[in-house]
């Protein structure tokens, strides 16, 4: 049996659905750590603990289709970037003007390995 280019192309999509999944997932478990105050408030603390537990096997999922290298760089850079966004509108926490700088390096990188990177 020979795989298709469409075959190929519904393969990666499911991979990049994955790799949302996982950022959203990671997000959600960092904001729950956040609010589980380390960790002496029991629900958010099992919160953040079951959806890290998701992401890392949506992660999983991703790393059999995209190398290690890729998928943890595009997954860290948008979980960092996501973060920041949800701090800022959940705990009103807004980073300086080198934070911001430093997020936009972050964007630059994401974009650069998933677009010019040999994969």
């Amino acid at each position: 049996m020979t795989t298709t280019i469409e075959d190929l192309k519904f393969i990666m999509l499911i991979s990049y659905i994955f790799m949302i999944v996982a950022v959203a997932l990671g997000t959600a478990s960092n904001i729950f750590a956040k609010e589980a105050e380390g960790f002496t408030k029991l629900f958010p603390s099992l919160l953040s603990a079951i959806t890290i537990i998701l992401c890392m096997y949506c992660l999983s999922q991703v790393m059999k289709t995209i190398s290690a290298s890729y998928t943890y760089a595009t997954f860290a850079g948008l979980c960092i970037i996501a973060t920041t966004i949800l701090g800022i509108l959940r705990f009103n926490q807004w980073p300086n003007l080198y934070a911001f700088i430093g997020l936009i390096f972050i964007i630059i990188g994401v974009v650069l390995v998933n677009l010019l990177g040999k994969n």
